[in-house]
């Protein structure tokens, strides 16, 4: 085995690595379960309180806190139904359902098990793959990050909306919501109203807080009086049937996530939307239809954001451009300590990518242990009256909102945001769509600007699209996306599901 190659054991050895991991592992989860503290704060924090120590100490602690503060957003999305991340905003459309079955310690087994693997199958990916996703991501044009935020619009099917037009209705209300602040292309202030304040945009952490918390909590006052569910959680650790059962669907999106992990810019969040509108469409036969409990629902999300960890550092490590906000901070943290990340660490400073190899196997060992204890203690949470639940609810929103920029005007935004997530789901509009738009608009409008600039016209991009083969890909994808949510799709998968089942029918009565 090559000298370097052995640096992936060193955290393992190393006792001060070992128990820094673990402490950013712990820390990271009750951080990302927290609405409001975001994995990408902490981890900006660690900057100048380890600007003094040696650069092996900085980085476990930060590759655990990023890999625990990404699964940890999963509890309160269960829970609560507030994303404690935006990674785990697909979680909840099932996740939730199933806490108010009374199964929560069985849906927060099945996430941390899904997340542990889809983190293995991306730190797999980073080991043996690296030169060569990262050379893929590195031929992503403008034009390909457009194709990809209009697939992600695609979603708009399957983020619970009952009525395709109210779902887009909503997204387009999203995409409008996320253009206004300052044009990162002409620096002009756009939908401000001559208000500073909003020449930052409307942060869609904050918008998140308000649709999924706050509008929940108004909503549950409805039913502040009914009796609690009680959770059953005698079995946390899922059974080995279970995982085996999901398995395909795990891998394949862990991969998902892997890919759209290493697209510079997107992440988790993207990741686990794409893979849950995977599973609604290729799982046939869901334990519950999705959106009322579905573990499927869980075990997809979950798998891919944790994947797009590795994902993320492949860009990164390899060529010096961040897969996401985490691994930018940590190339200024690389930089602090005198390293350059890009084609030359593989050079210069091999035995420092394999560390980070070896910390994130390590901080996903941590992440199952940490991840299925003090479960029965955090399933408490829902089964506190409503009367002292909802106001607890409202105060964690509003400081989290608070505490994402130290600025009180996001508490307004958040509290505008509950009241018009409860007009919404009292009318049965989606929120999901609504989230996504907010997301996704800021990388349609620049991404188009650019790829129509430079292709010089809007025919010149359109030709653009079908020469290129990952251009071409994506667009067909696109094309069939389409067909499958229009009323010509639907009768045909409708038609084949039927006579999936009729034949199933009939060798069962044989």
């Amino acid at each position: 085995m090559d000298a370097h190659v052995m640096n992936i054991f060193l955290p393992l050895l190393d006792i001060n690595l070992l128990l820094l991991i673990a402490a950013g592992t712990f820390a990271g989860i009750y951080i990302g379960a927290i609405p409001g503290l975001s994995v990408t704060m902490a981890v900006s924090l660690l900057i100048s309180f380890t600007f003094s120590w040696d650069t092996h100490s900085a980085l476990a602690l930060m590759v655990g806190i990023y890999t625990g503060g990404v699964y940890g957003g999963s509890r309160s999305s269960i829970l609560l139904n507030i994303p404690g991340a935006p990674a785990a905003i697909a979680t909840s459309f099932d996740g939730y359902p199933l806490a108010k079955l009374g199964e929560a310690g069985k849906a927060i087994g099945i996430s941390t098990v899904e997340s542990v693997l889809g983190g293995f199958i991306g730190i797999a990916a980073l080991a043996l793959g690296a030169p060569f996703v990262s050379e893929f991501a590195l031929k992503f044009a403008p034009r390909d990050y457009l194709l990809l935020a209009i697939m992600g619009l695609m979603l708009v099917g399957s983020l619970g909306s009952k009525s395709t037009p109210k779902g887009l209705f909503m997204a387009a209300f999203g995409i409008l919501l996320g253009l206004v602040g300052m044009d990162p292309l002409t620096g002009q202030g756009r939908f401000t109203f001559g208000s500073l304040n909003l020449m930052g945009g409307i942060n869609y952490v904050t918008a998140m807080i308000g649709l999924f918390g706050v509008s929940e909590a108004l909503v549950q006052i409805k039913t502040k009086d009914l009796p609690v569910v009680k959770q059953k959680i005698e079995k946390i650790i899922p059974s080995w049937e279970t995982l085996l059962r999901f398995l395909p669907l795990s891998i394949r999106t862990s991969i998902l996530g892997v890919v759209v992990g290493a697209l510079p810019g997107t992440g988790g969040d993207l990741a686990a939307l794409l893979a849950y509108d995977h599973a609604k469409r290729t799982v046939k036969n869901p334990t519950r239809p999705f959106g009322e409990g579905a573990l499927e629902g869980l075990v997809a999300p979950e798998s891919a954001n944790n994947a797009a960890i590795g994902g993320a550092f492949i860009p990164m490590l390899t060529l010096g451009i961040p897969g996401d906000a985490v691994t930018a901070i940590i190339i200024g943290a690389l930089f602090i300590h005198g390293l350059k990340p890009g084609p030359m660490l593989m050079v210069e400073s091999p035995n420092l990518f394999w560390l980070i190899v070896g910390s994130l196997i390590l901080a996903n060992f941590f992440l199952l242990v940490f991840g299925l204890t003090g479960v029965k203690i955090f399933t408490k949470l829902v089964e506190i009256r409503k009367g002292i639940l909802i106001p607890m609810i409202i105060i964690l929103s509003v400081v989290g909102s608070y505490t994402i920029n130290n600025n009180i005007f996001d508490i307004y935004w958040m509290l505008a945001f509950g009241v018009l997530g409860y007009i919404m789901k009292t009318y049965d509009f989606p929120v999901g769509p609504l989230v996504l738009g907010l997301i996704l608009g800021p990388m349609l409008d620049t991404n188009y600007r650019r790829s129509v600039m430079s292709a010089g016209s809007i025919p010149e991009f359109f030709l653009d699209v079908l020469q290129n083969p990952i251009s071409l890909f994506l667009f067909v994808a696109i094309v069939v996306m389409i067909f499958a949510q229009s009323k010509v799709g639907n009768a045909i998968m409708n038609k084949e599901k039927k006579s999936k089942n009729l034949a199933e029918e009939t060798v069962i009565t044989e």
